[in-house]
């Protein structure tokens, strides 16, 4: 259930990464709220999956398989919503996610540290292998911007559009261990800015939500343990988020409907908004 109605009759709404837990919740909620929606994801089963709990419930929607770095997939889907649906009004950037490649193994650098560069099983910084470093930045930055420049072409001939990115917390304060994720998320937030300038003159809005922790199938593994209760890592985070808990995905949905609705924020345009019970906000003391 969405925590309120806005009126998205007749619009077409891509979100790309809908066939992940926070991404295809925000595929539901605009559904529920009249959007036509078309789920874009690598894995044809993952957005089916959401596009039928959608149609099940009287929603429109439909599963397209996309992969947000090749220009030529994202055309081939572009048109299968077009001759379906119509073009796109509202286009949710989505798709994201970090690589062990661009991940250290320890969160400070130390003298000890350096007798284990280059072996088995450890990562430094020193070690960071380039490619993962681009597969990381590409996946969430490239990511979003050839989806918009695919989506946003029929919104500039219009004359109007809504472009919701999805960011992070580590656009804000970068995480320990995953600087590309986190490298790539400033990338993000920064792009939201520019292209909301660029994009203005044009009647297009571009925001990006910056979500908190939320538990997902990508990170699961590393902020739970087996047995369900929570890891070193997690803990960490819990102790720096002044709410005390993760977020739950329904809670980004009030923040999606009102940045996809023109009555609601018609005049926001540019902006990053954290949802993240405070954690951007507290200093640790």
């Amino acid at each position: 259930m969405v925590p309120f109605k806005v009126d998205l009759k007749n619009k077409v709404a891509v979100v790309t990464g809908g066939g992940g837990i926070l991404c295809g919740a925000m595929a539901e909620a605009l559904a529920e709220c009249g959007a036509k929606v078309a789920i874009l994801d690598l894995r044809q089963d993952a957005a089916d999956k959401v596009a039928k709990a959608i149609t099940d419930k009287g929603g429109v929607a439909i599963g397209v398989s996309a992969n947000v770095l090749e220009l030529a997939s994202l055309q081939q889907a572009e048109k299968i919503v077009c001759d379906k649906f119509g073009p796109c009004d509202i286009l949710i950037n989505g798709a994201g996610g970090n690589h062990p490649k661009g991940t250290t193994s320890n969160e400070f650098l130390t003298k000890d540290d350096l007798a284990k560069v280059g072996t088995k099983d450890f990562v430094s910084f020193f070690d960071l292998d380039p490619e993962g470093i681009k597969f990381v930045f590409n996946l969430n930055f490239i990511g979003t911007l050839l989806p918009t420049q695919v989506f946003s072409r029929k919104m500039a001939e219009k004359g109007s559009g809504v472009i919701i990115n999805v960011s992070s917390m580590n656009a804000f304060c970068p995480l320990t261990k995953i600087p590309a994720y986190s490298g790539a998320k400033a990338a993000v937030s920064n792009f939201t800015q520019w292209l909301a300038v660029h994009m203005s003159k044009l009647n297009i809005r571009v925001n990006a939500i910056a979500p908190g922790f939320f538990l997902t199938d990508q990170n699961r593994a590393l902020l739970t343990k087996p047995d369900g209760s929570y890891t070193a890592r997690a803990d960490k985070i819990l102790n720096m988020t002044p709410m005390g808990r993760f977020g739950k995905p329904e809670e980004l949905i009030g923040t999606l409907l009102w940045l996809a609705d023109d009555k609601g924020s018609g005049f926001v345009n540019g902006v990053v908004v954290p949802v993240d019970g405070a954690f951007s906000a507290y200093s640790g003391v």
